[in-house]
């Protein structure tokens, strides 16, 4: 077990206090603080309190950091990234890629490292999913198209796209606002007349046809305790909120709008999934000190640990342990790790059962295989 250093994100979503809190440090930060990244990730590793790079620990021995079977199914690598979000402004309209789509991307990919305009950071897949610690708020899932094409009636500019949606033809209707040639007009048209988040969208947004988009989507309000699996290649936005949230190991996002960034429609197009949808809400399944959030992304399994009934983790593979509230004493043979809020460790394949005591509550990030 080692105990780890973790990067923030600053990204203008961020909060300026409440990864700040999460951590113990003073707040306000001064600039916004948006995605605490807990894994391996090239882009943003976390640390070995000696400075080693995750990822450099995992490469030196992948067969005892990882296992032989992860190594496998994945590569020697971290098949997967847990983070913390504090989502004080809403994120962009997004999908991202499947296996395939993501390696067709990634191989077919020219613009150079770095460039805003690059669409694939890397041929990896991103399943996620965010489990609430507070109240959450996001767009997920594209819902019925008639109960869309009802939202969109009273946008007069709109009616070749209701028609679109009243038809059942939901790619075309959203390549259709996509390619809108005047978007100003009718974004500040929907502002007026659209209910919330849909207003505050448009006057936060003007101009962008992403507002219109998320009106296409479910609306989803999730209590603490509560997840949501977002799928390859559904459309979603996170609105407002604290979650923890678990992914496959990769930074790839097409975005569809919300956003001054880079907007491929052609690609998005290519990747996203335009069936109705439910938005994929996730109750944990309760098993005795543990609450597991079941998904069928095989990069990944999140859990909720209560350190009070003492659970003892005896699954093979590797694990990042999260303390999100409470304090936690972990033990593994003779190695014993007190954490607190905000305190993670990499637990490698080897090494045998990890026995949690205390008053606290981790979360677990495992292989889907684990426990």
């Amino acid at each position: 077990m080692e105990l780890l250093d973790n990067p923030i994100q600053e990204y203008a979503w961020g909060s300026h206090t409440v990864l700040a809190g999460f951590l113990g440090r003073p707040a306000p930060t001064e600039r916004p603080q948006a995605e605490l990244w807990i894994g391996a990730h090239p882009a943003a590793p976390s640390r070995l309190r000696s400075g080693r790079p995750l990822g450099d620990l995992i490469a030196a021995d992948p067969d005892a950091a990882l296992g032989p079977d992860s190594v496998a199914a994945f590569g020697p690598r971290l098949p997967f990234l847990l983070k913390v979000l504090a989502v004080a402004e809403p994120l962009s309209l997004q999908v991202h890629p499947d296996r395939e789509q993501a390696e067709r991307g990634f191989a077919a990919e020219t613009a150079p490292a770095g460039d805003p305009a690059r669409n694939y950071k890397d041929d990896w897949p991103k399943p996620e999913i965010l489990c609430a610690l507070t109240e959450f708020r996001a767009l997920c899932g594209l819902r019925d198209p008639r109960e869309s094409a009802e939202l969109l009636a009273p946008i007069a500019a709109l009616r070749p796209v209701v028609d679109l949606l009243a038809a059942g033809d939901l790619r075309s209707a959203v390549e259709k606002l996509l390619t809108w040639p005047s978007p100003k007009d009718v974004v500040t048209e929907a502002g007026a007349v659209a209910p919330e988040p849909y207003a505050s969208l448009a006057a936060s947004h003007p101009g962008d046809m992403g507002v219109i988009v998320a009106m296409l989507l479910n609306e989803v309000r999730l209590l603490p305790g509560q997840a949501l699996y977002v799928p390859p290649g559904r459309p979603h936005a996170y609105l407002s909120g604290t979650g923890v949230e678990l992914m496959a190991g990769s930074d790839n996002v097409l975005r569809a709008g919300l956003t001054p960034k880079h907007v491929d429609v052609p690609e998005l197009l290519s990747v996203a999934s335009f069936e109705p949808s439910p938005p994929g809400v996730v109750e944990p399944e309760r098993r005795p000190g543990e609450d597991v959030y079941v998904t069928p992304a095989p990069e990944f399994r999140l859990s909720r640990l209560d350190a009070g009934q003492r659970p003892v983790l005896t699954a093979a593979g590797p694990q990042l342990l999260l303390c999100a509230d409470g304090g936690v004493r972990l033990r593994r043979g003779d190695r014993e790790l007190e954490l607190h809020r905000g305190d993670a460790v990499f637990a490698g394949h080897g090494g045998g059962p990890i026995e949690l005591t205390g008053s606290g509550t981790v979360f677990r990030a495992s292989l889907p295989a684990g426990g």
